[in-house]
């Protein structure tokens, strides 16, 4: 297939660019800045400079693929959340996902997928409810932002294209994110959960979530929303004891929220977050697990 991916330098595009082309397809990565591609992704032959506010100069790019793959947002992780920031996060994926749902529509032959990248804080903080794809968004920030991503994503169906929305947890990677931050302290002897640790934590092994974009590239079958985590949430509790387990580290000094929201400021919130989410969709479909058992997902990662 020909496929364009866009946010093609981050964590699960290069992953993703790395599977595509290694099984033969052939990938055209759309990235802000080409010669940084040129290093990070050298399988991919077709690197094209995205700007997501201007869509003259690549939508052409889009006519004759197979599928679009949109991942391309500003970072969570990126910076402290401040007001500034948080519209920042919110325009880089509203305004890029309409204009390129745009360009689909211009184009003379449309690619027949449309995957979009979300994420499991659509559903807010929801206590100990079990969440499938079916439960109502929050209302809180990143909440309404994951709402209004996807409304923007939806809007291509109105070209008879199949959309897939992909809700991802937090995913377990020793590249970047969550896991990588979480390691110094744990190795310093002073890890331990972030916040009351009560929360519920929606995880998913790095190589388990390149299968499900993967899986829903090639199944037919798969429209809408998918929750891309585990089929076994865990409690931030036991997130970290499983985590100083595998490290034979101590798992007991607690990061309190008033202390996160210092470094990280509102997204402090968004960390002691409780979401429970399941992987309902990929369940009815018969989607293989590779790495859903946390301790054994851990042990492939660190050891």
């Amino acid at each position: 297939m020909k496929i364009v991916i866009t946010g093609a330098t981050g964590l699960i595009g290069r992953s993703l660019c790395e599977r595509l082309t290694n099984r033969g397809d052939e990938v055209t990565g759309f990235t802000r800045d080409v010669d940084k591609a040129k290093n990070l992704l050298p399988q991919v032959k077709n690197l094209v400079e995205w700007d997501y506010k201007n869509p003259d100069k690549w939508q052409n790019e889009i006519n004759n693929v197979d599928a679009v793959i949109h991942l391309a947002g500003a970072n969570l992780f990126g910076k402290r959340w401040n007001e500034n920031y948080k519209r920042r996060i919110l325009e880089s994926r509203q305004i890029s996902t309409r204009n390129l749902v745009n360009a689909i529509a211009n184009v003379r032959n449309k690619p027949s997928t449309f995957i979009c990248s979300s994420a499991v804080g659509i559903y807010g903080n929801r206590g100990d409810q079990t969440l499938t794809e079916k439960s109502a968004p929050g209302n809180d920030f990143l909440g309404q932002v994951c709402k209004t991503w996807e409304e923007e994503a939806a809007k291509v169906e109105s070209c008879g294209m199949r959309r897939v929305s992909i809700r991802t947890g937090i995913v377990l990677s020793t590249k970047e994110g969550a896991l990588k931050q979480m390691l110094l302290p744990f190795k310093l002897f002073v890890g331990g959960p972030l916040g009351n640790g009560r929360q519920w934590f929606p995880w998913i092994h790095i190589d388990d979530l390149i299968n499900t974009f993967l899986f829903s590239l090639d199944n037919p079958n798969i429209n809408g929303a998918v929750n891309g985590v585990s089929p076994n949430p865990v409690s931030m509790n036991e997130f970290a004891k499983t985590l100083g387990k595998v490290l034979h580290r101590p798992s007991f000094f607690k990061v309190p929220v008033f202390a996160l929201k210092i470094v990280l400021g509102e997204f402090a919130n968004s960390i002691n977050t409780s979401i429970k989410a399941i992987p309902e969709k990929l369940n009815q479909n018969n989607f293989n697990f590779k790495n859903g058992k946390l301790e054994s997902a851990l042990n492939n990662l660190l050891k």
